[in-house]
């Protein structure tokens, strides 16, 4: 019964650490989409910036879903592991089996989306020339650099949280309330563990 209380406590915690870092992720990503059509409309025409730009929210936006399925596949199978009566072997299987889910996911997500986003585009293009081929690769360039700066966005944006969340908890059980480090009764535990 504790235990579904913590699994409750983190999964709230990390849904509310996603939802709040992914508010500042779209706010960069129309930015930096508003850049993108400026400076490649200025060296390769209006089309090509649009579409460019098109290809960086679309590899943002799995960028995101990917990161929101690796986060609950996390919570919920760490949950699963903690309970393992039969030793450690139950609790590996659990946790690679996660590991293999968000793998497979992340992957498979971004493949259909850049073949959506290929046959979208495609037709806008000269597909049989070189010329075209080229220009239209140019455009899906932009959806790794979507996907890539939201991924730097949670690398950075989880480990600044970890970081800020361990201290905190760490001086507030310490040095006020006299608790050894990762202290149940410590309730800036709760959130070192959703940073963890």
């Amino acid at each position: 019964e504790r235990l579904r209380e913590l699994y409750a406590a983190i999964s709230n915690g990390a849904n509310s650490f996603l939802f709040s870092e992914y508010k500042l992720c779209t706010v960069f990503v129309v930015f930096l989409a508003g850049v993108i059509v400026g400076l490649v409309s200025w060296s390769s025409g209006r089309e090509t910036a649009i579409f460019t730009a098109t290809s960086f929210v679309v590899g943002a936006l799995t960028s995101m879903l990917s990161g929101y399925i690796g986060m609950r596949v996390a919570v919920f199978s760490n949950a699963r592991c903690t309970p393992a009566p039969h030793g450690w072997t139950e609790s590996f299987n659990t946790a690679f089996r996660a590991g293999g889910v968000m793998g497979f996911s992340l992957c498979g997500l971004a493949l259909l989306c850049l073949y959506a986003l290929v046959v979208f585009l495609a037709p806008s293009f000269s597909w049989g020339t070189t010329a075209g081929a080229m220009k239209l690769f140019d455009c899906i360039a932009g959806f790794g650099l979507g996907g890539s700066a939201v991924a730097m966005f949670g690398r950075v944006g989880g480990g600044i949280y970890t970081k800020a969340a361990d201290v905190g908890a760490d001086l507030a059980g310490k040095v006020v309330e006299d608790l050894p480090e990762d202290d149940p009764h410590n309730p800036g535990t709760l959130a070192d563990s959703v940073g963890d």
